[in-house]
């Protein structure tokens, strides 16, 4: 496993920054990525359940899910300096956790993309 496990976001000011880099979308989340100025910083993770997602219940068990999937598979696969939030959809509870795992695999290990150009 990675040397040092990936530390929490947990001030809003730290959610809004990370809200201006990279969306990558999946089927079941969100993840917004960003690199911060200290490139061998610790990797830095944040979880959001919107209340849409369903009551306090159902959302602190998706987030226990998200948090689970990350330490065990995906902390390896993460770039250090980087800040991750996962911005979760209501499809995350119903997945199976392999699907879970596999998704996030694959959200976090894509490298950034350049972006393209759309309409002029």
């Amino acid at each position: 496993m990675n040397e040092q496990k990936p530390l929490r976001l947990r001030k809003r000011a730290e959610f809004l920054a990370v809200r201006n880099g990279e969306k990558r979308r999946g089927a079941y989340f969100l993840v917004e990525v960003k690199q911060r100025d200290d490139q061998d910083g610790p990797t830095r993770v944040g979880f959001t359940v919107t209340k849409k997602n369903g009551n306090a219940v159902v959302r602190n068990r998706i987030k226990r899910r998200l948090r689970e999937a990350v330490r065990v598979n995906v902390a390896d696969d993460m770039a250090a300096g980087t800040d991750y939030v996962i911005v979760a959809r209501p499809d995350a509870l119903k997945a199976s956790f392999a699907d879970l795992t596999r998704e996030l695999s694959k959200r976090v290990a894509k490298k950034s993309m350049t972006r393209r150009s759309s309409k002029p």
